[in-house]
C-alpha cells in the first residue's frame, strides 16, 4: 500500500516537473523573439516636414549621409601572386571599404567586378620587399583607394569613399 501511494507522489512530482519545463522554455522562448524583433526594429521612412517638398527633399538627403560610419567588405578576400628576387609569393588580403554617404558603397558595390580588376593588378604588380615595411602596406593601402576612387568616381557622381581597410593581410 505504501508503495502505491509512494509510486503515485512520484507521478504527480514528475507531472509537475515537466510541467514547470515546459513553461520555462515557454517564457525563454517569448523572451527570444521578443528580443529579435526588438534588435531588428522595423526602420520608417521620416515622415513628411509640413514645410512641404524642399523640406523633404533636404530630409532626405541628409539622411543619405550617415553620422556613423558605413562598411562594405569587398569578399571573398584577394589572392595574388607576385614575384620575388628568389621565388614566387602569395600576398591574400581582405579589403573593406568605408564611407559615410550609402551612396557610396552602392556604387562600389555595382562596380565590384571592375574594382577587383583594378585590385588584383595592383596587389599583382608590388614587390615583396616593400610590402614588409609598414610604410610599404600604407602606401598600398592609399594606391588602393585612389584605385577604387577612380572608379567610383565615375559611376556616382559626387560620392566618395573615405577610407580602406586591410582586416587581413598574409604574405607567403
Amino acid at each position: 500500500m505504501a508503495d502505491a501511494k509512494s509510486k503515485e507522489a512520484n507521478a504527480a512530482g514528475l507531472g509537475k516537473g515537466i510541467k514547470a519545463l515546459i513553461g520555462a522554455l515557454a517564457l525563454g522562448l517569448l523572451v527570444a523573439v521578443g528580443a529579435v524583433s526588438y534588435l531588428l526594429g522595423h526602420k520608417t521612412a521620416p515622415a513628411a516636414a509640413p514645410g512641404g517638398m524642399e523640406q523633404g527633399t533636404a530630409a532626405v538627403a541628409e539622411s543619405a549621409r550617415s553620422s556613423e560610419p558605413l562598411f562594405l567588405a569587398l569578399d571573398p578576400p584577394f589572392i595574388v601572386n607576385f614575384q620575388d628576387m628568389v621565388a614566387t609569393r602569395f600576398l591574400q588580403i581582405s579589403v573593406q571599404l568605408m564611407a559615410h554617404d550609402q551612396k557610396a558603397l552602392d556604387a562600389a558595390k555595382a562596380s565590384e567586378p571592375a574594382v577587383r580588376n583594378a585590385l588584383v593588378m595592383l596587389f599583382s604588380s608590388q614587390e615583396a620587399k616593400a610590402l614588409a615595411t609598414r610604410e610599404g602596406k600604407e602606401k598600398l593601402r592609399a594606391d588602393t583607394l585612389a584605385e577604387i576612387q577612380k572608379i567610383v568616381g565615375e559611376r556616382a557622381k559626387g560620392a566618395t569613399l573615405e577610407a580602406v581597410y586591410f582586416t587581413s593581410f598574409v604574405m607567403q
